[in-house]
């Protein structure tokens, strides 16, 4: 499993439902469930992005249905990026050159 995070941020449709989020939320996770994926974390943030969610994917396939499958609702933007654990953060360094 690979670790991912995605930063999110409201479009004007998500900001003008904003008490339906913690539903989406929801339907959010059970789609990665459905990918064999898992939301390991999930924060509200302040600043340029609305939200952090951590996920543990099978591979960047089934993370990028994950992000198109929540973006096309059209009450968010995703900027999805790979996360490397410290010991995977560690074996990359010790690997090089």
């Amino acid at each position: 499993m690979a670790k991912y995070i995605q930063l999110i941020k409201y479009t004007r449709n998500g900001v003008e439902n904003v008490k339906e989020n913690p539903t989406r939320l929801d339907a959010v996770k059970k789609l990665c469930e459905s990918m064999g994926a898992k939301v390991e974390g999930f924060y509200l943030t302040v600043g340029r992005h609305d939200t952090l969610v951590l996920v543990d994917a099978p591979d960047s396939k089934a993370m990028a249905k994950i992000s198109l499958g929540t973006a096309s609702k059209g009450s968010v933007s995703t900027e999805t990026l790979p996360a490397f654990t410290e010991e995977k953060y560690r074996k990359i360094i010790d690997a090089m050159a």
